[in-house]
């Protein structure tokens, strides 16, 4: 199901467009329920005009020390995970999205806490620009969180998928060093890969030792996206 929010072409900047998704997924945060908040530049949006209506809710649950931080500058309550036994929504980005609400995330290298949140929600509303839509998973690269020592072996086992040639597993770096995450790990980027059956995938990848988190987001997929195109926001039902 597809609806738009608004009709003429091309009015809007992407971070124009961030700010009116950011807007919109505020229907569908309820008075009185804790929210579940997402990580990266788009969700940062959300962020802000939960500020709006901070007196109305609880508090929220972070999936980052970044969005943490925001939150908590803005006025907002934040309650570790622990303290919540459910939460009514999710809001966050991602890296890519297919047609069955399927998604890709970690580019913020938050992606282990994303998906414990995520769990935690009855519903994942899914916040991105309309370049995040994709036919098949994988053209944006796996974030994979990993512990460090396994990174090789992991890096190997990527790289020998069946089937599938090119692919290629690297460490990301930040500052000439490995990325070190929220808790303490390292992140694999992994290029060339085309997701067909992401349930299955990410069943497997889960399963592999040192894996912490597969970056596939389809045990936890969304239940809305909320698109930023150039005719406005188009809610997508999955």
């Amino acid at each position: 199901m597809t609806t738009a929010a608004a009709s003429s072409a091309s009015q809007y900047s992407q971070d124009e467009l961030k700010t009116l998704v950011g807007q919109a997924a505020l229907k569908y945060v309820a008075p009185g329920e804790i929210v579940g908040v997402g990580t990266g530049s788009t969700v940062n949006k959300f962020i802000d005009a939960l500020a709006t209506v901070k007196d109305s809710i609880p508090g929220a649950v972070s999936s980052s020390v970044a969005s943490t931080e925001r939150l908590k500058a803005l006025g907002i309550k934040v309650l570790d995970a622990n303290e919540v036994q459910r939460l009514a929504v999710y809001i966050d980005g991602a890296d890519e999205i297919d047609g069955k609400g399927y998604m890709v995330k970690g580019g913020g290298a938050a992606l282990t806490r994303e998906k414990i949140v995520a769990a935690l929600a009855d519903r994942f509303v899914c916040i991105a620009d309309e370049s995040k839509r994709v036919d098949v998973l994988g053209a944006f690269p796996l974030p994979v969180e990993v512990i460090p020592m396994a990174a090789g072996q992991i890096a190997r086992r990527f790289e020998a998928l069946g089937g599938q040639s090119g692919i290629h597993a690297q460490i990301r770096m930040k500052d000439g060093a490995p990325l070190v995450t929220d808790n303490g790990q390292h992140i694999l980027d992994v290029r060339g890969l085309k997701i067909a059956d992401p349930l299955a995938f990410e069943s497997e990848v889960n399963q592999w030792p040192g894996v912490v988190t597969v970056g596939v987001f389809a045990h936890q997929k969304a239940a809305v996206c909320l698109l930023g195109t150039a005719r406005g926001v188009q809610t997508l039902e999955y």
